[in-house]
């Protein structure tokens, strides 16, 4: 089941209190399989709409929503038959507000999104996964202040 679409829940958690909840889809890259290392290399899309919840700066909103896109490599060792992966991508996500915390403030709305996890395909065929991520987002210093945030997510994914 390497090669199917997938949906997905996400729970993640960053410094100064803010929590994100996502929901998106994976879409594989059709035909894209490489060797590397011993291990098979494929590539997805993945989209989503993630909502943080936080503390926020006077005046300010405590949520934002944001769309994402983000282009995924993963690595599954053993030519590809092993049940664990890791995986690294790095996309682009445009938030309806800015994130304004007291301690921490956005200068755009539009940022890059860059993860690497590692996880583990469950079932009969393979068709449950479990991921730990780390994710950075910032602007990558198009405009400043660029604090940045640094997630720590969990994944649950069922491919069909």
């Amino acid at each position: 089941m390497a090669d199917t679409p997938a949906i997905y829940v996400q729970a993640g958690r960053a410094r100064g209190g803010t929590d994100a909840l996502t929901l998106g889809a994976t879409l594989p890259w059709q035909g894209f399989r490489r060797q590397l290392w011993g291990g098979e290399l494929r590539g997805h899309w993945d989209f989503y709409v993630s909502r943080w919840s936080f503390d926020a700066a006077p005046g300010g909103s405590g949520h934002s929503t944001l769309l994402g896109i983000t282009p995924v490599l993963r690595l599954t060792p053993d030519q590809g038959r092993s049940a664990f992966f890791v995986e690294a991508g790095i996309g682009a996500t445009l938030a309806d507000k800015r994130y304004q915390t007291p301690e921490r403030e956005f200068s755009t709305r539009f940022n890059f999104a860059s993860h690497l996890g590692a996880g583990l395909r469950l079932g009969a065929r393979r068709q449950h996964e479990l991921a730990l991520r780390v994710q950075h987002v910032s602007n990558a210093g198009i405009k400043h202040p660029n604090p940045g945030n640094n997630f720590v997510q969990l994944r649950y994914a069922l491919h069909f």
